[in-house]
């Protein structure tokens, strides 16, 4: 029989022999936090190997995910498709083992982790899934959805901003059954962390509203097991096991320094710690018996198979709650979905309102979230502003099973925990705020985005035209950076039926996140037929026409498509022919065939003019050279939407000007 510090010992030396191999990574976190980790697998988690997707698991999240190499281990040891070749391709290209945690990349990676303390902050949104879906679901002896969401996290999640952000939120929604970990070896990057981190952490968190478990030994495997046995009995908060650790536990010269954070341990360390840790066994060399020990694969499936029996009765006793709940982990979207969300655009169509896109989008969430429950929205305290509201949302302070958070002022908390929502599953997350506000988010929408994650985000106040709160307020890059950014579709609306249809489209699609670009001011609604209207979803379409070969074609988004219309027209009133593409998505638009891109944007057609309120380097990819940008080169002013779209040139004679100078070339 072996002892538990050797079996977590088959973590720490599976971890410097792939680091070594690799020659880069970090050591330091899986050998410091092996104890824990060995107590939490095989004894604490719910989980099954041979099912890693299995919907009522444990969610693992490592937010330290330099550390990779510890979960790795515990993938392999434990029974997933994780090889031990697998272990020693780590860091190499393509393989199941990256640098950092990859969703998608290796079975049992539950969330893409390693910008420092997101992973926190998925995990809150995994926890806040888990209670809200069991509130929905579960009934009297049929608890379906039961689970924990375990993290573990380092000194450097915790100096994060965000983690201020999102623990905060988690105390106010007592979050009882999410439990973390801190590693507190009292090392970073640079050394000590006493020189430049000296938060009192216990106070920290119990001003949150958190069950603190201070001094626990890190190394010590009872006192490990004794404290997750305290967390699990606080049902009413979440709670933090602070964990006093070595990084580089095992290593004779490197543990408790820097020096074995984020570098191989060197041969003549890895023998050292070899001999300190008696471990008798080659490189990659794990014997049967530490495997056998290790092996979750029968309980994993004991622990399915418990499941299904219970849900059989669930679904003979409840059949239409039992229906809806495999409908929403299975992600798919309710049977006349389609039909639906295609009447409503059409209806539309046929009673115009010039509203504003904000006031659109609130539309278009009260009609769809009358047949798609899953939605759960939030905004970073501006819901007025945001409109992110309708009558059916409901908090989930008020009620657990609601469908509507309040964020208060955490744009970057946010935006990760609802990335934490979609992944958990059984949900459609949409999040708001000012577009100016995305550079707080920023990092969390880029991880959305690499992580394909199924979010949406509403970004209201789009341009110079929300007015007189100014510069600080009035986004002027921040629409190109998005479009920029690989996986995001990104829609700026010109009227209500655009704006459903960028809506539909959100959620049509199978994964990937979504920003919706939308304006403050009321946009009138544009003239369309059936065919027009259905062209919408190809990111781009024919809006007028001169119907003869053409001599210029503009291109317009959002609120400034009216007038370039109206200018448009004046041209062609010279004897000019002329084309009106309104283009609400470039993204989706560049995905099309090329017969369809050539029909709307035409290669031959070199005169091109583009008018966006928004920075205008971003249109030279659809106007070329010689084409004309109207659109932003400086930042805004403060000062009402009629007189800033005229500074800046944003009118209808300013683009009949110009375009009279295009056409004499």
């Amino acid at each position: 029989m072996f002892k538990k510090r050797e079996l977590a010992n088959a973590i720490r030396i599976l971890s410097i022999d792939a680091v070594q191999n690799a020659k880069s990574g970090h050591p330091g976190m899986p050998m410091g936090m092996a104890d824990i980790a060995e107590v939490l697998w095989r004894n604490f988690l719910k989980h099954s190997p041979m099912n890693p997707n299995w919907c009522d698991r444990d969610r693992f999240v490592l937010s330290n995910g330099h550390g990779s190499m510890l979960l790795y281990s515990l993938l392999h040891l434990t029974g997933y498709d994780v090889s031990i070749d697998d272990i020693k391709n780590f860091r190499k290209i393509d393989s199941k083992t990256p640098g950092h945690p990859e969703i998608g990349e290796t079975p049992g990676v539950e969330i893409t982790t390693g910008p420092l303390g997101q992973g926190l902050a998925n995990a809150v949104g995994m926890a806040i899934a888990e209670r809200t879906l069991s509130s929905y679901f579960n009934r009297p002896n049929y608890n379906i959805v039961d689970h924990y969401t375990w993290v573990f996290v380092g000194d450097g999640c915790l100096m994060e901003g965000i983690s201020h952000e999102v623990c905060s939120l988690a105390g106010t929604l007592k979050l009882g059954k999410l439990i973390v970990f801190y590693d507190n070896n009292g090392i970073s990057i640079d050394g000590k962390i006493s020189n430049w981190f000296t938060d009192d952490t216990v106070m920290r968190f119990k001003s949150y509203n958190w069950h603190v478990i201070d001094q626990v030994d890190g190394h010590d495997a009872n006192a490990i097991q004794n404290s997750i046995e305290k967390a699990k009995s606080i049902q009413n908060q979440p709670s933090i096991i602070i964990c006093n650790t070595i990084i580089g536990f095992g290593s004779p010269n490197k543990s408790g320094t820097a020096d074995s954070h984020g570098a191989p341990l060197g041969d003549e360390e890895i023998n050292l710690t070899r001999k300190a840790l008696n471990w008798k066994y080659l490189p990659f060399e794990i014997p049967d018996k530490i495997y056998h020990a290790w092996n979750c694969v029968k309980k994993g499936l004991e622990l399915e198979e418990n499941w299904n029996k219970n849900f059989n009765l669930y679904q003979s006793q409840y059949p239409e709650l039992a229906i809806e709940y495999l409908r929403r982990i299975k992600r798919q979207l309710p049977k006349k979905w389609t039909t639906k969300t295609q009447d409503y655009i059409l209806n539309l169509q046929n009673n115009p309102q010039n509203i504003a896109s904000r006031s659109a989008s609130q539309n278009t969430i009260e009609k769809f979230s009358e047949f798609l429950p899953e939605l759960i929205g939030g905004s970073a305290d501006l819901s007025p502003s945001n409109l992110t509201k309708c009558s059916r949302s409901s908090s989930i302070v008020e009620n657990f099973s609601g469908n509507y958070i309040h964020y208060g002022v955490r744009e970057f908390g946010m935006t990760a925990i609802a990335n934490g929502i979609s992944h958990h599953g059984g949900f459609i997350p949409y999040t708001a705020t000012f577009l100016m506000f995305v550079e707080y988010a920023r990092n969390a929408v880029r991880m959305a985005a690499l992580m394909n994650t199924k979010h949406i985000f509403v970004y209201t106040h789009d341009s110079i035209g929300l007015g007189e709160d100014g510069p600080t307020h009035q986004p002027i890059e921040q629409l190109a950076n998005l479009r920029m950014t690989p996986n995001i579709d990104v829609w700026r609306p010109s009227d209500q039926v655009e704006t459903a249809v960028a809506w539909k489209h959100a959620i049509d699609k199978k994964s990937g996140p979504t920003a919706l670009i939308l304006s403050r001011q009321n946009l009138f609604q544009l003239p369309r037929n059936n065919a027009q209207v259905k062209n919408i979803c190809y990111g781009a379409y024919i809006l007028y026409d001169s119907n003869r070969p053409i001599d210029v074609i503009f291109i317009s988004t959002g609120s400034e498509l009216q007038i370039t219309l109206i200018a448009a027209k004046k041209i062609a009133s010279l004897g000019y022919s002329v084309r009106v593409v309104s283009m609400p998505s470039n993204n989706v638009f560049d995905r099309q065939n090329i017969h369809y891109k050539e029909s709307i944007l035409p290669s031959y057609v070199t005169k091109r003019i583009a008018v966006e309120a928004s920075i205008k380097d971003f249109w030279y990819k659809y106007v070329g050279m010689e084409g004309l940008i109207i659109g932003m080169e400086k930042f805004g002013k403060s000062a009402s939407e009629e007189v800033l779209f005229k500074k800046f040139g944003f009118t209808v004679d300013n683009i009949v000007h110009q375009s009279k100078i295009l056409l004499k070339y």
